[in-house]
C-alpha cells in the first residue's frame, strides 16, 4: 500500500479530533452534564470555580485544548465578566498557530484584545513584572502522559513562577489518554534535557493535578519551593478509562490513535526512521527511504507549513510499518510500550551505523534524551531481546510506581 500525502488542510483540521460527543452530553460552555454517565473535565464544573475568579485579575496559561465544551476557556470566561489580564502561551502558541519548535512571539489576542506573553522563546516562565497584576494563575492545558512531551517542564515552570510571587496555581485537570501506561527507563538525570527533566519513566501514568503535586512533593523547584495549589479535579474519571480528546494536544498529534502511539513511537525522533512527520498522520507510520525491498508499504512526507515544514526525508519514498489500523487494545492489554518496532525496524535497516544518525533532520534529539538512558541504544545494537531491555529497567521503575501513589487524585 503507498500512501501519498494529501494537500494541506485549512488549520483548523491540525486541531480537530473526533467529536466529543462521547464525553459531553451538552457540548456549549457552561453546559449542564449527566454526571453518572460521562467523564467531566475540570474545566467543564465551572460551578466549583467560577466563583472563585469573580472580582480577581486572572492570568491564564492556554493552548487551543483550553476549552469549555466546544469555546475556548479565554472565550468563555471573558463572555461572563471574568477580568482576565493576560494570557501565557506555551509552544504552538495560544491559539495553536505555530510550528514544532518554532519561537512565539508575544502578541495582542485579535479575538478579545487581551495581551499575549509568550513561554516559548526567550521567556520560560512569567517573571515578577508579568505576575505584578495578577491575583490567580490558572493552568488548563491537555497532556499526553510521557516525560518527553513538554506540557509537564511548563507546568514546572509555572509553578516556579507562582511560587516565587505568591500567587496561587488553579489547575483545572483534564484525563490523560494514556493514563493507563507506566513504562519505561527511569531519565538518568545525567540526561536532563528540554526533552526530560525528572526522574520519570517515558510513560509517567499522572494527569497535569497529579504531576504538579509531585513537583511540590519531590522537591523538584528550586531550593524545594512549594507552590500553592488549587485543583478542580476531573468526575467520574479513573487512570484506566479509554479517553478521546476532544481537540489535538500540538499540531502533529492530530489524530486519537497518535496521541496512543505516542509513547512508544516517539522514540523514533533518536533515529533515521521517519515517523510520520510531513503526513497528516504523524506518530502512525514509520518509514525510510533505505528499507525499499524490506517493507511494501510507503509513504512520502513533504513540507506541511504548521506541522513539519522540513520533515526527515522529505520528498522521498519512505518504506516502513504501517500503524494507522494498529489495535491499540494491544498496548492497553500489555500495559507496556511497544519496542519491538524499534528492534525490528533496526534489523532491517542496512547501514546499522547510520539508524541513530540525526544529522539530516532538523529535530535533533538524541536516542539517549529520548529515552532517558545511554544503555536503550546499547540494547537494540546488541541485539537484546524485549524482555532483557525490560528487566533492565528495573527495580527504578516499579521504586517509581510506589512513589507516584502518594500524589493520586484517581486512585
Amino acid at each position: 500500500m503507498k500512501m501519498i500525502c494529501l494537500p494541506i488542510l485549512f488549520f483548523a483540521t491540525l486541531f480537530n479530533l473526533k467529536p466529543a460527543s462521547e464525553h459531553y452530553k451538552d457540548s456549549s460552555a457552561f453546559a449542564s452534564f449527566n454526571k453518572k454517565e460521562t467523564i467531566i473535565t475540570g474545566a467543564d464544573q465551572t460551578e466549583k470555580y467560577f466563583s472563585l475568579l469573580k472580582g480577581k485579575r486572572v492570568a491564564v496559561l492556554a493552548n487551543p485544548t483550553t476549552i469549555i465544551g466546544k469555546r475556548h476557556l479565554v472565550d468563555s470566561l471573558s463572555a461572563r465578566g471574568i477580568n482576565i489580564v493576560k494570557v501565557f502561551g506555551p509552544e504552538h502558541g495560544f491559539r495553536g498557530n505555530a510550528s514544532n519548535g518554532a519561537r512565539v512571539a508575544d502578541e495582542k489576542d485579535p479575538a478579545t484584545g487581551i495581551k499575549i506573553i509568550s513561554l516559548y522563546g526567550p521567556k520560560r516562565k512569567p517573571s515578577k513584572n508579568d505576575l505584578a497584576d495578577v491575583d490567580v494563575m490558572i493552568f488548563d492545558i491537555q497532556d499526553v502522559g510521557c516525560r518527553f512531551y513538554t506540557y509537564i517542564n511548563v507546568l514546572r515552570d509555572i509553578m516556579e513562577a507562582c511560587a516565587e510571587n505568591n500567587k496561587e496555581l488553579l489547575i483545572l485537570d483534564r484525563p490523560n489518554p494514556n493514563g493507563y501506561l507506566i513504562d519505561g527507563p527511569i531519565l538518568d538525570m545525567k540526561l536532563k534535557s528540554g526533552i526530560g527533566q525528572y526522574p520519570i519513566p517515558i510513560a509517567h501514568g499522572m494527569t497535569i493535578a497529579e504531576f504538579a503535586q509531585m513537583i511540590n512533593g519531590e522537591g523538584w523547584m528550586p531550593n524545594k519551593m512549594q507552590c500553592k495549589l488549587r485543583i478542580i479535579k476531573v468526575a467520574n474519571y479513573n487512570h484506566d478509562m479509554p479517553y478521546t480528546l476532544p481537540v489535538s494536544p500540538s499540531p502533529n498529534l492530530n489524530t486519537q490513535q497518535g496521541i496512543m502511539l505516542y509513547p512508544s513511537v516517539c522514540l523514533f525522533e533518536g533515529t533515521i526512521i521517519n515517523l510520520g512527520r510531513g503526513t497528516h498522520v504523524p506518530f502512525t507510520v514509520l518509514g525510510s527511504p533505505a528499507l525499499k525491498g524490506k517493507y511494501s508499504f510507503s509513504f512520502t512526507p513533504v513540507s506541511l507549513p504548521g506541522m513539519s515544514e522540513t520533515p526527515l526525508h522529505m520528498n522521498e519514498v519512505c518504506y516502513g510499518i504501517d500503524l494507522m489500523n494498529y489495535d491499540i487494545n494491544q498496548l492497553r492489554k500489555t500495559k507496556r510500550i511497544n519496542i519491538q518496532w524499534m528492534i525490528d525496524l533496526y534489523n532491517a535497516y542496512p547501514y546499522k551505523d547510520k539508524f541513530f544518525d540525526r544529522s539530516q533532520s532538523r529535530q535533533i534529539n538524541s536516542i539517549d534524551g529520548l529515552a532517558g538512558s545511554t544503555e536503550f541504544k546499547q540494547q537494540i545494537i546488541a541485539g537484546k531481546s524485549v524482555k532483557e531491555i525490560q528487566d533492565s529497567w528495573e527495580p527504578a521503575l516499579t521504586q517509581y510506581k510506589t512513589m507516584r501513589n502518594k500524589y493520586l487524585l484517581y486512585p
